[in-house]
């Protein structure tokens, strides 16, 4: 019997060449809105050979950062009901470009017994953006710091890290609202937040590819998916979900 490796399986098991992260999106039915993940690209209005833009250091980072772009536009604002229940209004109404229902399954505002700061709401967007790897690849979900934004945020991204080599899970922008008499703007199309991936060798680059959805890749997901709604320390599970994960997750997509 023979096997055969492609340069690109050569490189993944010799630990060299760039690190292959894939992505998809776990509901296919409004994919239309939900732009791929591109990477960080400084603009520049020169051409100048030392423009900032054109600097290794410059470009060494901005290759280590992919993009997620807002899928809707929100106008949001906080409030409290009768009895002092946190709420959030629909600035938009009527105009509002999401349906009301479907709002309320994109958005979540979390229990306030759970904020991390006493009156700073947590308000969570669900998103189908999924990454995965067949080596060891953390990423780390981060504020979009390289885009200016005429009217700040009123708050702040509340990031986080994990390993899409044995947990892959959708992605969630999460936000704490610091000052709770803004609105929170959010505009389609423009960076909602930035992807860093870290490998065991911090030379190597990434390059990010279109994943397709195995029956191997969406069973594994399926057995870990429930997790975290029963136990609060899931990075202890790492371990056990190793003994259960596909030898393979990564497949690149049939264009």
């Amino acid at each position: 019997m023979h096997i055969h490796f492609t340069i690109e399986d050569q490189d993944r098991i010799e630990g060299t060449g760039p690190i292959q992260v894939g992505w998809f999106l776990t509901d296919d039915k409004v994919a239309i809105l939900y732009e791929p993940p591109y990477c960080m690209r400084s603009q520049s209005q020169t051409k100048h050979a030392k423009s900032a833009s054109r600097c290794p250091a410059v470009l060494q980072l901005e290759s280590r950062y992919f993009v997620i772009n807002c899928p809707f536009d929100f106008h949001l604002r906080f409030d409290r009901d009768s009895k002092g229940k946190p709420t959030l209004i629909n600035v938009l109404g009527e105009a509002s470009p999401v349906r009301s229902n479907k709002l309320r399954e994109l958005l979540t505002l979390v229990n306030e017994n759970e904020w991390r700061t006493p009156n700073v709401p947590i308000l969570q967007l669900k998103l189908p953006y999924c990454f995965i790897a067949d080596e060891v690849v953390y990423i780390t979900q981060l504020d979009a710091f390289g885009h200016y934004r005429k009217n700040p945020l009123p708050g702040t991204i509340f990031g986080g890290r994990f390993p899409i080599h044995i947990w892959p899970r959708p992605l969630m922008w999460a936000f704490e609202w610091h000052d709770t008499s803004k609105d929170l703007i959010l505009k389609r199309g423009e960076p909602l937040f930035y992807c860093q991936f870290d490998g065991v060798d911090p030379s190597r680059t990434i390059k990010l590819i279109q994943a397709e959805k195995t029956p191997e890749l969406m069973h594994y997901m399926e057995q870990i998916s429930g997790v975290v709604n029963y136990v609060s320390q899931t990075f202890s599970l790492f371990g056990e979900v190793e003994k259960v994960r596909p030898q393979s997750l990564l497949t690149n997509i049939k264009k």
